[in-house]
């Protein structure tokens, strides 16, 4: 079996994924063209030719622009819906999916619209592929405490079909300790809490999203790595990092796949996960960042099998659940050992 194979047919979760990130090309000229959203790019290779970035803003400058062309409920349904169908392609049996609804409202698209379109596609996937999901809103950190926490209050009448909440967008001049409030009002409702820290800010804004906001996740989580005692005690406390090589490659976060810190990380004995963050954007989707760090990082068949292990360990499932995933996996690392049958005397 080769390392494609294997992968391919490994049992994973996805926990960060973008859902306005997996607008592939095709899809984004159809829906600019179905709502007459006027865009800069013809083809779909004028539009993959624009996916060079040099920085995070550079990236979140395009992801903004491009959000433009979701407008209606059908749009949003439709981009989820074709993201869990690839999703479940890769093997992927439970995927918890970022949406940020603060860039569409904000643009006048009705917040029922949003919240239908991508729960809906959810409903569909689980019915038509078994593939399971969870919501997760993110406040944008570009925009202030109160935005975020009437976007919380706003989402009321969904509250009962959401994951979580969390924090994304550019960290530069945005601390963690910006959203204290609102992290602990989520955490009150009952909510599960994640946020972006260490992609591109210091190690310090991991330290303040554990300790300030008091999340179960890290998303990203890269800078840890400068901070030995902070390494110690993620691993200790088993709070999971969602990483996304291919992400911070296209970034320049990182200049190789083979200077990411995952296996130093994973080889500490925290609880790393591997993920595709805006697949469509950085080119890869959650196989491809496992190959990718396969081939750069020299992980063994044991090294991705624990990787999805770690996914199940770090999504938010009930523990029946979590038990199947983890027996599908060590079944699927069984059968792809070679065997070698005792010689007849």
């Amino acid at each position: 079996m080769t390392p494609e194979q294997f992968v391919a047919g490994l049992p994973k979760a996805e926990l960060h994924m973008h859902i306005e990130g997996s607008i592939e090309p095709d899809l984004f000229l159809r829906l600019a063209r179905r709502n007459g959203v006027a865009v800069r790019w013809q083809t779909e290779d004028e539009l993959r030719a624009a996916y060079r970035f040099t920085d995070l803003q550079d990236f979140l400058d395009l992801y903004y622009d491009g959000c433009r062309v979701l407008v209606k409920a059908q749009d949003f349904h439709d981009v989820t819906r074709d993201y869990l169908r690839r999703a479940h392609a890769d093997h992927v049996l439970h995927a918890e999916l970022f949406l940020g609804p603060q860039g569409h409202t904000t643009r006048g698209v009705p917040l029922a619209a949003v919240m239908e379109g991508v729960l809906g596609a959810m409903a569909d996937a689980r019915a038509e592929d078994a593939v399971t999901s969870g919501l997760i809103v993110l406040a944008q950190r570009h925009r202030t405490e109160e935005e975020a926490l009437a976007m919380l209050d706003a989402l009321r009448p969904w509250h009962g079909q959401l994951l979580g909440f969390g924090l994304g967008g550019a960290e530069v001049g945005n601390p963690p300790a910006k959203f204290a409030e609102f992290f602990r009002r989520c955490r009150a409702l009952g909510f599960k809490v994640v946020a972006h820290a260490g992609e591109e800010g210091p190690a310090a804004y991991v330290r303040d999203s554990v300790d300030v906001l008091e999340v179960h996740r890290i998303d990203h989580g890269n800078a840890c790595i400068d901070d030995p005692s902070l390494v110690a005690e993620l691993a200790k406390r088993r709070i999971p990092l969602t990483m996304c090589p291919l992400s911070n490659l296209k970034l320049q976060v990182i200049p190789a796949v083979a200077a990411h810190p995952l296996k130093r990380l994973l080889d500490a004995g925290l609880c790393v996960t591997v993920n595709s963050d805006d697949p469509s954007f950085f080119g890869g989707y959650v196989n491809d960042n496992y190959l990718a760090c396969q081939q750069a990082l020299g992980l063994s068949r044991e090294h991705l099998a624990q990787l999805a292990r770690n996914s199940f360990e770090a999504a938010f499932i009930p523990e029946a659940q979590r038990d199947d995933a983890l027996a599908r996996i060590d079944d699927w690392l069984a059968r792809s050992r070679p065997h070698h049958p005792k010689e007849h005397e």
